[in-house]
Formats: C-alpha cells, sequence, structure tokens
C-alpha cells in the first residue's frame, strides 16, 4: 500500500510527539513519582511507534519500542525512574529528530541503527529495584473476576440496547423503509491485541458508511472517535445492501474479532431472532503489514475528526479532471441536520487545515503556508481595488453618494476581511520556545552551571512567517545568556547571588509589536572589555574610543565577528558573536538593543512587528517620486525653516524643542530631483528606532494609506533603503523606505 501521500500529515504529526515527549520528560524529572505524566509519555511512544511502522521507518518504530518497554515497566511500578532513564530518553528524543529531519530533507530515516540508544534501553530495564507487592495480587484477580461478571452480564442482553431511541430515530427508520432500504444492527468487537482501537473503528465506519447510512451508534460517534469505548462498539444502519454484505465489509478489516448483526426493531424489546454472526479467524500478519494498516488508520482518524474544519482553496479554473469516486463516511445525524459529505481518497490526501485537539480544552489550527499565501494574494487584489476605487472618488465627476457608499462597504469588508485573515496567520511564538527549556537543561549539565529558565507570555501572537524565522535569534541569545552571561557557582556565591542562575525569556504585545525580552540575573557585559577588545582588533581608534558613550560600545558588539569570549565553545556563538541575530531581525522589519549593569545582568530587547504582509503608511512625494514610510517607524511631523538648520561636524541638525535631531534630505539619498523650493518652509518626517532618531525632508505629504507589501523581486538588487513596494490605486508603484536603515 503506498502510504507517502501521508508523509506531510506524518512529519506534523511526529513533531507534536517529539515534542510533548520532551515537555513530559522535563516534567518527569522534577517530579518521578506523577502517573500522568508516566502514562502520557508511554502514549507518545506507542503512537510513534504505530506511525512510524505504517510509514516503513523500521529504525524509528525499533527506537520507540524500545522507549515503550521501558515506560511499561514504569507504569506498572517495576522500575524507578532515575537520572540515567531520563538522559537515555533524552538521547533518544534526540535521536527521533534526528530521525525526522532525514525523512523531511529525504523521505528516508537514514542508516543510523542507534544501537547505542537500543543498549542503553536495555540497561535501563535491568535497573528493576521496585517489585510488585504481593498484595496486588488479589486486587489483580477481583478486578478480572468483575470483569468476567460484566461480560457474562452482555451477553445476556441485545447488543444494541444501549442504543438511544427516540422519535427522530424511528422517523429515519421509517423514511428508509419508504425508499426500499432495510434497518440492521452491527455490532463490532476489535481484538484486544489491537494498538489503535479508534483508527480500527473509524475504517469500520467508513467501510459501512460506504454501503449505507449511519443514523445511530453506541456510544456515539464522537466517543468513538476519541477511543471512549471498551473493545466495541454497536452501529445502527440504513441501506439497500444485505445484512451479509455489511458483515463480511466489516469483518475483512484488520484486527477485528468478531462482527454480530441483525435486523433492527426499535420497537422490539429484544433481537429478531434472526441473527447473522461471522467470526474473523485469521492468522497473524507480519509487523510491516500490521502496522502499516494500523498507521494508516490513524492517519485517517485525524483526518476524520478534523475535516468539518476545512478552508476551501481559492483558485484559478483548472482542467477538468476525471470523476473520482467518493468514499461516503456518514456520521450519526443530529436532529435537524444533515450527514456530513464524504471525502474523496485524493482529497483527504491533499494538504488542508486540519483542526486537532491539542488539549481538554482549546484546539490549535495547522494551516498549509501556500494555502494561506494564497488566500493573501487575494486579499492584497482586493485592497489594490479599494484604492482604486478610492482615488476614483477624488475626481470632480465620480463624487456621487452611491459610489461612495459602496467605497464606505468596501473599505469594511476589506478591514475585516484583512483582520480574519491576520488572525489566521497568527500563531503563539511558544510553537519556538517550547524547545528552550530543553536545550537550558542540556546547556546546564554541559557547563556544570546551575541555572533556570523562566518564561512568559508565550501565547502572544505573530504572524507565522516571523515566528518560523524567529527561533535561531532567539536560541542564541539564550546560549549566550548561559555561557557568557551566567557566572559559576562560586562567583554567583561570593556575589551573595543565588547559585541557580536565571534566564527570563518574556513576550508581549505593545500596539502594532511585539517585544521579546532575553534577560539573566548574571554578570553584565563589561563595557571596558569590550573597549579593550576593539581597540586590539583596530575596530576603533583610541581617539573614537575615549569620546564614545557606553551604548555605542555596547553596539560594537553586533559587528561581524566581534565577540569577547575568551574561550570559543560550541555552546553559545562559535566565535560568532551577536551580528547575526541584528541581521535576522532587521530582516523581518524589526530592531534589537541591549541594557545591562555590571554585576546585574543584561537584557537584550527584540521588536518586531505583528504581520510583515499589510501595514499602515504614511505616503509621502519626493521629487517626482511616491514613497511610503511605515507608520510605526514615525514619532511626528514637523515644519522647520531652512535658517533654523544647523550643523554639527558637517551633518545638518535641526533643534527639536531642545532635541538636537539629524537631518536626512531623502532626495540626496534617493538620488531624486529635488522640487521643493530651498528658501521656503521644509516639511520632515521624524522616524524613531530605539532612542535615536532623524527627521526625513519630504516635498509634500499625501496621506496616510494601509499598503500591501510586494517584495521586489530577485531580478532587482535590493536597495538599501528600500524594504519593498505596492502598487496605489492609480497603478502607480510606490517604493516603501527602510525606517531603521534611514536612521
Amino acid at each position: 500500500m503506498d502510504v507517502s501521500q501521508y508523509l506531510d500529515m506524518f512529519l506534523d504529526e511526529t513533531k507534536e510527539h517529539i515534542q510533548n515527549l520532551n515537555d513530559q520528560i522535563m516534567r518527569l524529572e522534577d517530579d518521578p513519582e506523577n502517573a500522568d505524566t508516566i502514562n502520557e509519555i508511554f502514549r507518545a511512544a506507542h503512537t510513534l511507534k504505530g506511525m512510524a511502522g505504517t510509514m516503513g521507518f523500521k529504525r524509528m518504530q525499533t527506537l520507540t519500542h524500545d522507549m515503550e518497554n521501558v515506560f511499561s515497566e514504569v507504569r506498572s511500578g517495576n522500575l524507578k525512574v532515575q537520572p540515567m532513564i531520563i538522559d537515555t530518553l533524552f538521547s533518544c528524543v534526540d535521536a527521533l529528530e534526528e530521525y525526522t529531519q532525514n525523512i523531511q530533507d529525504t523521505s528516508d530515516e537514514g542508516t543510523n541503527d542507534n544501537e547505542d540508544l537500543i543498549q542503553k534501553l536495555g540497561e535501563c530495564l535491568k535497573l528493576n529495584e521496585a517489585k510488585p507487592q504481593k498484595k496486588e495480587a488479589p486486587a489483580v484477580q477481583e478486578a478480572k473476576e468483575e470483569k468476567e461478571d460484566r461480560d457474562e452480564k452482555a451477553k445476556d442482553e441485545p447488543k444494541w440496547a444501549s442504543v438511544a431511541v427516540n422519535d427522530d430515530l424511528i422517523r429515519k427508520i421509517s423514511q428508509a423503509r419508504a425508499n426500499g432500504k432495510e434497518c440492521y444492527w452491527l455490532n463490532v468487537k476489535i481484538q484486544e491485541k489491537c494498538l489503535l482501537k479508534a483508527a480500527r473503528a473509524f475504517l469500520v465506519v467508513r467501510t459501512v458508511g460506504e454501503r449505507g447510512e449511519i443514523i445511530a451508534s453506541s456510544p456515539e460517534m464522537p466517543d468513538i472517535e476519541n477511543e471512549k469505548f471498551e473493545w466495541d462498539f454497536t452501529l445502527i444502519v440504513t441501506s439497500s445492501a444485505s445484512l451479509q454484505e455489511l458483515v463480511k465489509a466489516a469483518e475483512n478489516i484488520s484486527e477485528i474479532e468478531i462482527v454480530t448483526g441483525g435486523p433492527f426493531d426499535p420497537n422490539a424489546s429484544k433481537p429478531a431472532k434472526k441473527k447473522t454472526k461471522r467470526t474473523t479467524k485469521k492468522k497473524e500478519a507480519s509487523e510491516a503489514n500490521a502496522s502499516e494498516t494500523n498507521a494508516l488508520g490513524q492517519v485517517a482518524a485525524t483526518q476524520k475528526s478534523t475535516e468539518q474544519t476545512t478552508l476551501q482553496k481559492a483558485q484559478e479554473p483548472q482542467k477538468p479532471q476525471e470523476p473520482q469516486k467518493a468514499q461516503n463516511l456518514q456520521e450519526p445525524k443530529e436532529e435537524g441536520k444533515e450527514a456530513a459529505p464524504a471525502q474523496t481518497d485524493e482529497a483527504q490526501a491533499e494538504k488542508k487545515v486540519v483542526m486537532t485537539a491539542k488539549h481538554a480544552g482549546g484546539k490549535t489550527i495547522r494551516v498549509d503556508i501556500e494555502k494561506l499565501d494564497e488566500l493573501m494574494n487575494l486579499v492584497s487584489e482586493l485592497i489594490i481595488a479599494k484604492n482604486s476605487i478610492v482615488s476614483a472618488t477624488q475626481g470632480s465627476i465620480a463624487t456621487q453618494k452611491g459610489l461612495k457608499d459602496n467605497v464606505e462597504y468596501l473599505e469594511r469588508v476589506t478591514s475585516n476581511l484583512h483582520e480574519s485573515v491576520m488572525k489566521a496567520r497568527m500563531v503563539p511564538i511558544e510553537t519556538v520556545t517550547n524547545k528552550f527549556p530543553r536545550m537550558i537543561r542540556d546547556i546546564s549539565k554541559k557547563l556544570d552551571k546551575k541555572m533556570e529558565l523562566y518564561m512568559t507570555g508565550e501565547d502572544t501572537e505573530l504572524d507565522r512567517t516571523v515566528v518560523e524565522e524567529l527561533g535561531d535569534p532567539l536560541m542564541h541569545l539564550l546560549r549566550n545568556s548561559a555561557d557568557h552571561g551566567l557566572e559559576e557557582e562560586n562567583v554567583r556565591i561570593r556575589r551573595g547571588k543565588n547559585p541557580v542562575g536565571s534566564i527570563f525569556l518574556n513576550a508581549r504585545q505593545v500596539g502594532n509589536s511585539v517585544v521579546i525580552e532575553v534577560r539573566d540575573d548574571g554578570n553584565g557585559i563589561d563595557v571596558e572589555a569590550i573597549k579593550r577588545k576593539a581597540l586590539e582588533r583596530g575596530v576603533i581608534t583610541p581617539e573614537a574610543a575615549e569620546l564614545m558613550t557606553d551604548k555605542e560600545l555596547i553596539d560594537l558588539l553586533f559587528l561581524p565577528s566581534f565577540s569577547t569570549a575568551k574561550q570559543v565553545t560550541d555552546v553559545s556563538g562559535r566565535g560568532v558573536g551577536l551580528d547575526v541575530v541584528k541581521s535576522k531581525i532587521e530582516s523581518l522589519s524589526g530592531e534589537v538593543e541591549v541594557s545591562t549593569a555590571l554585576g546585574e545582568g543584561s537584557c537584550f530587547t527584540i521588536r518586531l512587528p505583528m504581520t510583515l504582509a499589510i501595514i499602515k503608511t504614511l505616503m509621502v512625494r519626493v521629487g517626482n517620486e511616491k514613497y511610503a514610510i511605515p507608520l510605526a517607524s514615525i514619532q511626528s511631523i514637523e515644519s522647520i525653516e531652512s535658517k533654523d538648520i544647523k550643523s554639527i561636524q558637517n551633518k545638518e541638525v535641526m533643534n527639536q524643542r531642545g532635541d538636537v535631531i539629524p537631518l536626512v534630505r531623502l532626495y540626496e539619498v534617493l538620488e531624486v530631483e529635488d522640487a521643493r523650493n530651498p528658501e521656503g518652509e521644509m516639511t520632515t518626517v521624524i522616524i524613531r528606532k530605539g532612542d535615536r532618531r532623524a527627521a526625513l525632508v519630504i516635498d509634500e505629504l499625501i496621506g496616510q494609506l494601509e499598503i500591501v507589501i510586494k517584495p521586489l523581486g530577485k531580478y532587482i538588487k535590493q536597495c538599501k533603503y528600500i524594504s519593498g513596494a505596492t502598487i496605489l490605486g492609480d497603478g502607480e508603484v510606490a517604493l516603501i523606505l527602510d525606517a531603521n536603515a534611514l536612521i
């Protein structure tokens, strides 16, 4: 069976389970006796084993199987959680990540068998020190006897007795019989060795649903999907097929122990005498075949539980395709609702929006980025159309009330659509930060430093394109704090500090931006050490060093390959410095600042826009060209006289209520013709980047406009002062100024 169509879904699910393993093992290290954590780790390893077996990744399957064996012993109380077990499990998780990365890059898990890890897992099993207590034997025996009593009672009552019979069910049966169909009950029992009951149940429901309509079930369908049943469940089906056909179809699914059925009469107190009973007697398949059907069922179950939240893909008309055979999966219909339509095999294999239960109380949406980009392009075109109408209304003829009303309506619609799309694109930054506790734990052991990571604001949301690029800069800053920032334990004790160092990762939303802080209570940045290093490397002259402020000296840390570390390690920068952090953040239209106090600690502050797709700007004219300046960068707009311009160190400046601000004449920077009267009043736009400001001299203010950012394209060399372009309502192209580069 070809399972390659499920590869993308397999990778998404695997990454979630691996991250869950990381989180749960961290909790287990702090609380080794927590039964819930132990069960969660066991379930995650168990699920990964089934998925890997389905896809044919035997090395991953073998490793997770041995992990499952260890936790099976821990769950039963035969094995105590010890540091060796924790370290081994973390190494196993790293190996699973390596397998996953290989699969993502090459569609193959690689050739590393990880025999050393498998051997360590075997050694963990030999640490068996907690023997089962004898008093547990009577309890186990009593539980078995209770189960036998329940099974014996269950034989005496109808299999469909627990199905809720109501007026709606009777009405559906009457309608089916009026259309020449019959109504049957089917009881399906799954083999107790089955790993994924919900997957088996889904395949049965889908198969039976192709041959009829499922109008009721016991337990209800959501409970079946969530595996909230023992080993059997009952379906009420209306179908034109015979009972034998339905039973045979259900029993042909692997790991089904027995299928029974008969005509269903809602008015009877016991099942009709006519009954068909077929027991599946199949030889146990090989491990590969069994795991293949098993995992396919799991993937299908995931798709089934989520297909109610499918986003229709907006696209251009395509060439007609051959009809596809629909596989109808009918769920029990609630009163007043129709059954959900079927999904074809091809449709199930497509990338689509998948909503999966993350926790009992919340849900998360995983969306194919290509579909979001396509939807964003549609919104972009809509906004461009809005701008065209706005431009048309400014004429002397097209000022009719009806046209203006339509423009106002269009503006409301596009604003709401824009907001909805932005929310769909937003993801919490915890998708990046959730891997950092494990990283700090490993660094603590490697450097032999005691440290703790405290995180707040993980639910702060950013555009997913920004979040995806944020991982490496944050990781570098955290490593830098752990390696260079925090002192050794004896030094901290001598300074009267807590022996355990603290690193803080805080995120919060401020207006249309997100502020992320990476702070530590370590040694802080030694400004004098930076000065000595800069003089040693010839970065600055002795004369310049005497005039530089502490902030200017700290900014030298962001120069390429500049580092004050006495010894290069593989933990923090490997001698690379912070230039990679700055370049990455600025490529996201953000900025990074540093504040420090020697002996108290340092704080790196990152400011990022919430989205890079659609922004509000101030449109200005310089010469004969129109330019857009992001509103987030603008502090104020000022008018000055030419005589008020002064010169300091051969640079023009202006005085704004006691503050000296450098002057930037845009027509010189952008090399365009100056259309302004040199002796007249000048209009300036004051922009800010952290503590620095600049006054941009423009020719004319046009007004505020919400614009769509378009890249310049790979054939146009990126200009230092231009961050992109946009299309205006009249079809003219306006360039977007990069305020960070102009300051």
